[in-house]
């Protein structure tokens, strides 16, 4: 990862079912988040090998069978995404925000609508671990 530091910050656990929300701190600047964030290999990272996202509207779809719609894009700043766990999974929404912190980047992940408890798909453990390979693939 050519040298970045890492902070883990949980923003807030979320509660009953309402989301989870999660941060991390990649000592970066936000361009170069970013655009690692929206390459194959960073947005893999996030959603699952074999996710591609296209433009605003376009659908992505990973080999874990995790799915969803590009629903907005604003580049060096935020990217939406609708997030399916499978075929039979709740609609949920999945909002990524680079921000500048100091010397370093912030990345604020807010899902809403799945689960928070557990170990499962959308869980806090899960956006937390995928932020975490999005920041260790950072090169």
């Amino acid at each position: 990862m050519s040298g970045e530091t890492l902070t883990p910050d949980h923003v807030d656990a979320g509660t009953g079912g309402a989301g989870v929300r999660a941060s991390l701190s990649v000592a970066a600047p936000p361009g170069r988040v970013w655009e690692h964030l929206t390459s194959t290999r960073g947005t893999e990272a996030l959603l699952g090998e074999g996710a591609r996202l296209g433009s605003k509207g376009e659908s992505w779809h990973a080999s874990n069978g995790t799915y969803g719609v590009v629903r907005s894009w604003h580049p060096t700043e935020q990217l939406r995404v609708t997030w399916h766990p499978d075929a039979d999974g709740p609609t949920s929404m999945l909002d990524v925000h680079v921000l500048p912190d100091g010397d370093a980047t912030r990345l604020e992940l807010v899902h809403d609508g799945g689960p928070a408890a557990g170990d499962g798909p959308g869980s806090q453990r899960a956006w937390d671990e995928a932020l975490g390979r999005v920041a260790s693939t950072l090169t």
